[in-house]
């Protein structure tokens, strides 16, 4: 396979390998000569088209061309502008879907924590969380000398710069994802450390954790350690090693399994292979009964009404609509426009706009019905596929995902990263290349799916794999100890 023409709409072909100038390719019967060199992950005409008409791709226009071109032109980012512009005014016109799971389709299970309160953990790992970044060295000298002391169990500090001098509701988020960290089942126990006159006071941040198990989450504020902070923090902690220690794995279904749905370092592969194969995987989820999340709001845009239009109920649609616009008055608050967005990596990688990174971006979250909104640090509450505010940023967006809940994220590249959040962050590639290249940062390669390997294949091992990374076996960014957090900064600091 040389070409790939995505949807029967579409007046662009992507090119799967390299192709020369004069080289010649048939598409639909039609012979289309070469008039450039066209990178692999990149688009190339299959019809004549003037100034300010529409290129389509996905069966959806993603830009207009800035000057006229031939079919067999190799066209990018230089070529093709956004159709974007400012908010918009939307209609509900939901369409039809089938929720049934697939006849025969048996119940999967995972290996997991069941947590006294019954939420569900896949990994059980000692935390250490400082209410305020003035603690950091804290933590991390606390991690570190526990990780000298312990080894039968994973110690992870999560430092951050944020805690104090903020106002409102920027400094709302910040408390509520710390909330939702120190919540999370993956943790088996959770020291949070505080300074004590900070702006998260420690008293008011452990009223907001509400009815929480107090023998697995404690507290030390190092203002009010009489003596050495460290000796009194690792007393703490031994204590909780201790309890957790003994906690074993049991088999659970994989309707409770929840999953982030992400991306990050696209290119033209990423709409071909790895996020249609996260779709079809979040469709299997959803059909299990699980749940799934996608995010990245400003990624949406071009893309928004195939999701709108799959809402279960008109309110779900209202919530869509306001959390696109929401976003984009946010943008053009801080006077940028909704449409720049793809990195100088997508560009490069083949992705011209924001609306073709848009529509690549929402295959991840395959078919099924939209049945829930959530704003960012809230915790989920719905089964099936929801949609959650955040921005783009890969470890802002995947911080959010883990702290909605999910247990791992699945994130689909085209360039590679390393990173990795609080929960297993399981990379994708959409390239052979890249999981050749890069064999520890990749942990599952979707590039074969455009070497005559079929999808039925890729995802059969997609699936096993999912299941034994929630069961225990490590991601690489685990393996490499890369875990942190990012919070969504939005407003003032004093």
């Amino acid at each position: 396979m040389k070409t790939i023409k995505i949807n029967p709409a579409d007046n662009v072909a992507v090119a799967i390998e390299p192709l020369r100038q004069g080289e010649q390719v048939t598409i639909d019967g039609q012979l289309i000569t070469l008039n450039n060199d066209v990178p692999a992950g990149h688009k190339f005409l299959l019809t004549d088209l003037r100034q300010g008409q529409d290129v389509v791709k996905y069966g959806y226009p993603i830009g207009h061309l800035n000057e006229d071109h031939q079919a067999g032109d190799f066209v990018c980012d230089q070529h093709i502008s956004t159709n974007l512009s400012g908010l918009l005014d939307y209609s509900y016109n939901p369409i039809t879907i089938d929720e049934n799971a697939p006849k025969g389709m048996s119940q999967d299970t995972f290996m997991g924590y069941r947590r006294k309160n019954g939420e569900v953990g896949i990994r059980n790992e000692l935390w250490i969380v400082p209410t305020v970044g003035c603690v950091n060295g804290v933590c991390q000298q606390l991690k570190e000398r526990m990780r000298s002391e312990v080894t039968d169990i994973r110690v992870v500090a999560f430092p951050h710069n944020y805690g104090c001098s903020q106002l409102s509701d920027d400094h709302e988020n910040t408390r509520k994802v710390l909330r939702d960290l120190v919540l999370h089942p993956n943790a088996g126990a959770v020291l949070v450390v505080g300074l004590g006159c900070e702006n998260n006071q420690p008293d008011k941040f452990e009223a907001l954790l509400g009815d929480y198990d107090h023998e697995r989450i404690r507290f030390m504020v190092t203002q009010q350690v009489q003596g050495d902070e460290i000796e009194e923090g690792m007393r703490i902690l031994h204590e909780l090693h201790e309890i957790m220690r003994h906690d074993t794995r049991t088999a659970i279904p994989l309707s409770e399994l929840k999953v982030g749905l992400k991306c990050g370092g696209s290119d033209g592969f990423s709409g071909i292979t790895a996020n249609p194969l996260l779709g079809v995987f979040s469709d299997y989820i959803v059909s299990q009964g699980g749940t799934t999340v996608l995010t990245e709001v400003p990624e949406m845009f071009g893309a928004e009404t195939i999701l709108m239009n799959r809402c279960k109920t008109r309110e779900l649609f209202d919530q869509t609509v306001k959390l696109i616009n929401n976003f984009k008055t946010y943008f053009l608050s801080h006077g940028e426009p909704v449409g720049e967005n793809p990195s100088p990596g997508n560009k490069a990688g083949g992705i011209s706009t924001l609306e073709e990174k848009a529509l690549g971006c929402t295959q991840k979250c395959g078919k099924s019905a939209v049945c829930g909104v959530i704003d960012y640090g809230e915790r989920l509450t719905t089964r099936g596929l929801n949609l959650l505010s955040a921005p783009g940023n890969d470890l802002v967006a995947s911080t959010a995902l883990a702290a909605a809940g999910c247990h791992i994220v699945l994130f689909t590249t085209g360039r590679g990263t390393p990173f990795g959040t609080f929960v297993p962050t399981m990379k994708i590639s959409t390239n052979s290349q890249l999981a050749h290249n890069k064999p520890t940062w990749i942990d599952f390669n979707a590039g074969l799916l455009v070497e005559n390997v079929s999808m039925d294949t890729v995802f059969d091992d997609f699936r096993r794999k999912v299941i034994a990374i929630a069961s225990g076996e490590l991601t690489w960014n685990e393996r490499k100890d890369y875990q942190e957090i990012a919070i969504f900064k939005t407003g003032v600091t004093l």
